[in-house]
């Protein structure tokens, strides 16, 4: 009798499901990861630079919706309290400024305004003035610098010198002039905007030079890379190069000044409204409350804390995002 023969058994071939398995592992193992993605997982594990992030979301959130927590506490920025101020020295009644309930941060000397609602509004000028001025610096620095770099000789020369002249110039002192003198309606606008508008394209036109140097430079080492020889042989033009070659790779250290950027045109901002030549009241800004709260610090130091942390605030939140971004983005660079 011949012996029987052994059915193989269930492990001797794997199924189709265990095969399919396998395929889609090898497959999750083998997936690639973009740059933006790479950057964004280092920067999750920077604590310091999410929390700054989170900070600058939260005070843009704040100056949109400035209106909206001013009322939701029942207060209104150009609302004065008389009652609430000593009609001898001026000074709010109450300890720490007329701190108290209905007014979270206290109340303006002799005006008796709501320093909590003013200081929301006041979020509003400060980074709209940062923001907006920081785009028109990046456009002309980006445009400009890519140009020098790319092109070279007399247009390298030209645009080069013109920022050595820029950064030579005394910014502040042509701000205030030429912001003194300008008249109160300009292109549809009256009195603030007429100000915040010359201050954002005075601040971003004398800005534009730092980040139009950091672009040229990075221009003239891409401009000599393999892949932009090989778009020149394949008979790609001028402007296919510097818009599809070139400018994808400048995103990054132009996001890395950008950021970095915001904090100094708040600063000049600030600096601005402190001297006289900012806005004007009735309208809000941090750094005319510093101006205004400089007959007070000794009977009222609570009016200069306030704004003076909301600036720090701001300016170190963007600050440590911008440090984290340039790490994420540049994780060879150091701080």
């Amino acid at each position: 009798m011949t012996a029987p023969l052994h059915e193989p058994t269930a492990e001797a071939a794997p199924s189709a499901a265990d095969e399919a398995a396998v395929a889609s592992a090898d497959a999750k193992a083998v997936q690639g990861r973009s740059l933006g993605r790479i950057a964004w997982e280092r920067l999750k594990r920077d604590k310091l630079a999410l929390s700054g992030g989170i900070i600058v979301l939260l005070l843009i959130a704040v100056a949109i919706l400035a209106p909206v927590i001013a009322h939701a506490v029942g207060q209104d920025p150009e609302l004065h309290h008389e009652d609430l101020i000593d009609p001898l020295f001026g000074t709010p009644k109450g300890s720490l400024g007329g701190l108290s309930g209905s007014h979270l941060f206290g109340v303006e000397p002799v005006s008796g305004r709501d320093i909590f609602a003013r200081i929301v509004y006041g979020a509003q000028i400060s980074l709209l003035v940062g923001f907006l001025s920081a785009v028109v610096a990046v456009v002309l620095g980006t445009v400009l610098g890519i140009l020098a770099g790319f092109f070279g000789g007399w247009v390298d020369s030209v645009i080069s010198r013109v920022m050595d002249g820029l950064l030579a110039f005394p910014q502040l002192l042509f701000i205030i002039a030429l912001v003194s003198v300008m008249p109160n309606q300009m292109l549809g606008l009256t009195g603030t905007g007429v100000r915040v508008f010359v201050m954002i394209l005075v601040i971003g036109f004398f800005g534009w030079p730092y980040i139009g140097r950091v672009v040229r430079g990075q221009t003239l080492s891409l401009r000599e890379r393999e892949y932009v020889e090989a778009a020149r042989s394949l008979g790609a033009g001028r402007l296919y190069i510097l818009f599809k070659e070139l400018l994808p790779n400048l995103v990054a250290p132009i996001i890395v000044y950008t950021t970095m950027m915001i904090p100094t045109n708040i600063l000049t901002e600030a600096a601005l409204s402190f001297l006289g030549v900012g806005v004007k009241p009735p309208t809000a800004s941090w750094g005319q409350m510093l101006s205004n709260a400089i007959d007070y610090y000794d009977s009222d130091p609570m009016y200069m804390v306030v704004p003076g942390v909301a600036i720090f605030i701001t300016v170190l939140a963007f600050n440590l995002f911008g440090d984290g971004v340039r790490d994420a983005l540049d994780p060879k660079g150091s701080r």
